[in-house]
């Protein structure tokens, strides 16, 4: 990425998707499962969760410490498609209902900051298409 307040943003976005993946989890732990008192979300389900919810605030804060380093690091293309995809999964962090499409967006998102924090943009293109393909098939919002 050309522009540190690029990486910033991306940063922001990641950041906002911890946020949203974190509401959406406490929403799930209070939500009973139908018929019963258990929450509806598994004690498994939520740990993995709240696990990949601080790695991901950890990458964020990983990309903010890093900014100066991959401003020079040849992203340049793929900034504005990498915010995008970003935005779109943190919107649909909130309408998510299956604990297991949350893991797996949640994973996905730490994969494409892992691959951002290298600073190496071939390798931005399996966990930027992975999520892009897990987004599309997510159900279209009621």
């Amino acid at each position: 990425m050309a522009d540190t307040h690029h990486i910033i943003a991306l940063a922001d976005s990641l950041s906002a998707c911890a946020d949203a993946l974190h509401a959406r989890l406490m929403h799930a732990i209070r939500q009973p499962a139908p018929g019963g008192q258990a929450p509806a979300i598994s004690q498994g389900a939520a740990q993995a969760l709240f696990e990949n919810e601080v790695t991901l605030r950890q990458r964020a804060n990983g990309l903010y410490l890093d900014a100066a380093r991959l401003a020079a690091s040849g992203l340049d293309g793929a900034q504005q498609q990498l915010l995008d995809v970003t935005a779109r999964a943190r919107d649909s962090i909130a309408r998510i209902e299956r604990a297991k499409d949350l893991i797996d967006i949640a994973a996905e998102l730490l994969s494409l900051g892992a691959a951002v924090a290298t600073g190496k943009p071939e390798r931005l293109v399996t966990p930027l298409e992975k999520l892009k393909h897990h987004l599309d098939a997510l159900p279209p919002p009621a």
